[in-house]
């Protein structure tokens, strides 16, 4: 439970991080960063795993290029499901999961999949 808790504030700090670099990306309220947190987590846990199966040939002939698509998708997707929150382009919503995706993979270099911190000590002799 702590993991999925930490991995949603991970996701709120990409989002609020998007909407003050992106100039295409509001999002209104405390309320609506969490809500937004939640769905994204939901969106990219059911959502995106059809969409990149269906996807599969264009994601190859790409050379995995369309996954920024994929992740700009599923962006716009939780934009267009609330009211409070707006993107404005496919631009917008490209840059603004480049943000909440590096934010991510940030912060889980040092949080491990339970959601604790992780620390890694090497002695050498």
């Amino acid at each position: 439970m702590n993991g999925i808790l930490i991995r949603t504030l991970i996701t709120m700090l990409g989002l609020f991080l998007a909407s003050r670099l992106i100039p295409g990306v509001w999002i209104d309220g405390t309320g609506s960063f969490i809500l937004a947190a939640l769905l994204l987590g939901l969106a990219n846990a059911v959502v995106r795993p059809v969409v990149f199966l269906l996807t599969l040939p264009l994601t190859i002939v790409t050379l995995g290029l369309f996954i920024f698509v994929l992740n700009a998708a599923m962006f716009g997707l939780v934009a267009a499901l609330l009211d409070s929150f707006n993107v404005a382009g496919f631009w917008s919503a490209l840059f603004g999961a480049i943000i909440v995706s590096i934010t991510s993979i940030v912060a889980s270099w040092f949080i491990g999949p339970d959601g604790r911190y992780e620390l890694f000590v090497v002695r050498r002799r």
